[in-house]
């Protein structure tokens, strides 16, 4: 759980990203935030601090977490890859290089003894609202197949608060039809 209210954002200028950054700011944090493109963050949601750079180069990454009390890390590919770390025999054969990264990463930070909640969600839609009503799944998927990118930010956020997920895979979703 942080206790403070410096945080760097890794993924700011994507689909959760930009909806995750909008809520901190709002929220009263400051937000550093590491991205290639500057102009890619919109007019409406400047960070206090932009760290120009790729989140491959280990330079770049030690300069953006610098003086921060927690770490949201959106990076992502754009695709559902829902299957990953859940359901191994589902993984297309040109994926497992990608699912083995995915669970090498996950080990050294489960190692690592850092605060960190494994969020892995379904679906993750920008056409839903922010609800702040979600269900949260600990140790397997569940409930519905999707979440927004909204409310994902949401949850992220409120683990910023909490430690009674740190350490755990946590899927959240939640089922939109129902508004």
């Amino acid at each position: 759980m942080a206790t403070g209210k410096n945080i760097v954002i890794f993924g700011a200028t994507g689909r959760t990203g930009l909806a995750t950054l909008a809520q901190a700011l709002e929220e009263g944090y400051t937000v550093t935030v590491l991205v290639r493109d500057r102009a890619r963050l919109p007019a409406q949601h400047q960070p206090a601090r932009v760290v120009l750079g790729d989140a491959r180069d280990p330079a770049a990454v030690s300069e953006a977490v610098r003086g921060q009390d927690a770490v949201i890390i959106l990076l992502g590919t754009r695709n559902d890859l829902t299957f990953l770390l859940w359901d191994l025999q589902k993984v297309p054969p040109r994926l497992v290089p990608v699912t083995e990264d995915h669970i090498r990463m996950h080990r050294i930070l489960q190692d690592s003894g850092l605060d960190c909640v494994y969020v892995m969600p379904p679906h993750i839609a920008d056409d839903q609202p922010l609800t702040g009503d979600y269900t949260v799944t600990v140790g397997a998927s569940g409930g519905s197949r999707v979440i927004s990118t909204h409310d994902l930010g949401h949850f992220l956020l409120r683990c910023l608060h909490t430690s009674c997920y740190d350490g755990k895979s946590v899927y959240v979703s939640r089922d939109y039809s129902k508004d």
